[in-house]
């Protein structure tokens, strides 16, 4: 690291413990020593404060204790399509991290360690414990981590060194995400967790990138007939930031991911059963004809909000998520914007500027064939 690195390194680490002290020791907010700069949010002070009432205090040992077996067999089971859906995610994320010293861990819902992956020194007591199947790290066993704090404040979180409520645990530097299930309960989380190792805030980011894309496949997982890949019009259509909505063959909801549930209020977890025809504005039968076209076109989608959304129909077993998609990225971008084309009746620059590109770009997409 460089002396301008070490230098902001250190006052990083000056302003966490002058932090730890105003909370722990003197009962004040954190705010009070003027670390505002750091802590542009107050979850990790709510979490200290959580495990000060808990009778929790940082001097205390950590013991990083197993649930009961009945408790392990419980979670595994329960969380046996969470591993499945995360397995490629996490092997992805073992090469995007290799470098770093930090590895991945996996949890249910309640904190138990359902799965762990990547550089993990098993010869390192700090690593092996906390990587264990069937080890609680949840806030009430082992104080303020990105795994309690990301469950707990339902959001992406990073955490470094004396963030960490437990002196022990301050050797620990962590991203984490939580993880939402087909009908949008919180199902577990993901943690990128690095050992006596350099900053790294840009893993948040990382890891809620690799959470949405765990989320995604979860949501194809559960049985259907057809998926719908949506976004707002004019962006396009075939990566993880897509919505993604699974029916089955009445039209019933049978899964969605998050980036749906924001474009669908009416897709909230507080719902029971949702039918498409109270989401759309428009018959949705045509959805599964357009599903088994040759040439998928992305379509818009009436909603009863008046809001409208672009559409992309496939059929069970052929939709995927991210590069895994039946159909190329190229191909659905030409697609959408032949259908621009198309809508604006032949003038190129109404449908360069629905797009928001250039009338150049649209001449040359249009000249590319698709499926090379």
């Amino acid at each position: 690291m460089n002396p301008a690195g070490a230098s902001a390194g250190a006052e990083r680490l000056l302003q966490i413990a002058r932090a730890r002290q105003a909370v722990m020791e003197e009962g004040r907010s954190m705010t009070d020593v003027l670390v505002q700069g750091w802590y542009d949010a107050g979850w990790i002070e709510r979490s200290w404060r959580r495990c000060l009432v808990n009778g929790q205090r940082p001097h205390d040992h950590v013991t990083f204790a197993a649930v009961p077996d009945q408790q392990m067999r419980r979670a595994a089971e329960g969380s046996r399509a969470l591993v499945t859906a995360a397995r490629p995610v996490l092997e992805q994320l073992g090469r995007a991290i290799a470098s770093t010293r930090y590895f991945a861990i996996l949890t249910d819902e309640a904190g138990v360690v359902v799965d762990a992956h990547g550089p993990i020194d098993r010869a390192d007591p700090r690593a092996a414990l906390i990587t264990r199947v069937g080890v609680d790290l949840s806030e009430r066993s082992v104080g303020t981590t990105a795994i309690g704090a990301a469950l707990a404040e339902l959001q992406p979180v990073w955490l470094h060194r004396g963030e960490h409520f437990f002196q022990e645990t301050s050797c620990y530097s962590c991203a984490g995400a939580p993880l939402f299930g087909p009908d949008g309960r919180c199902v577990g989380m993901l943690d990128l967790t690095g050992i006596d190792a350099a900053e790294r805030p840009e893993l948040k980011h990382l890891v809620a990138q690799s959470a949405r894309s765990i989320e995604n496949a979860l949501a194809v997982s559960r049985p259907h007939r057809l998926v719908l890949r949506l976004n707002w019009p004019g962006r396009l259509l075939g990566d993880d930031d897509d919505g993604l909505l699974c029916l089955d063959d009445e039209g019933w909801v049978t899964g969605s991911n998050g980036a749906a549930r924001q474009m669908i209020p009416a897709l909230a977890p507080s719902r029971g059963p949702v039918h498409c025809s109270e989401l759309f504005a428009q018959p949705w039968e045509p959805l599964f004809d357009e599903a088994h076209r040759a040439e998928q076109v992305p379509q818009d989608l009436a909603l009863w909000s008046g809001l409208r959304l672009s559409c992309l129909p496939q059929p069970a077993g052929e939709a995927r998520t991210g590069a895994g998609m039946r159909m190329p990225l190229r191909d659905v971008e030409i697609a959408m914007i032949r259908k621009a084309v198309s809508d604006a009746r032949g003038n190129v620059m109404e449908a360069a500027r629905s797009l928001g590109i250039s009338r150049a770009t649209v001449y040359r997409k249009l000249a590319q064939k698709t499926g090379k």
